[in-house]
């Protein structure tokens, strides 16, 4: 298993927790929070359910954004890159030696246009 595979797997692991504390909040401010009975209230030695959620949310996102620009860093510098298996076997030249040659009369073209009468 490859580097960038394990940040595959760790970058859908944080997606799915990000969805998941996305969808427990609610857009109005209640959430999780007014569920419990209480603005303010401690509840666990949590003030604010919000508050851990809305910090949750923007840990998980910046791992996201990090874990992003590792993998792509570890994609870029894997020593065994190379080109396509088809173009490696291939002996074919891709440009032919020979260019084809003109013909040696050029049809000429009229100097006049024949008019057209509608």
């Amino acid at each position: 298993m490859s580097t960038f595979s394990i940040f595959i797997a760790l970058i859908i692991i944080v997606c799915f927790l990000l969805v998941l504390v996305v969808m427990v909040q609610n857009p109005k401010g209640g959430g999780l929070s007014s569920s419990f009975g209480g603005g303010t209230q401690q509840v666990g030695g949590v003030q604010k359910t919000s508050d851990f959620l809305d910090r949750s949310t923007w840990i998980l996102a910046s791992l996201l954004l990090i874990l992003i620009l590792i993998s792509n860093a570890t994609l870029s510098s894997s020593e065994n890159v190379t080109d396509s298996k088809l173009l490696q076997g291939s002996t074919k030249q891709l440009i032919p030696e020979v260019i084809p040659e003109l013909p040696e009369t050029i049809p000429e073209i009229p100097e006049t246009i024949p008019e057209i009468n509608n």
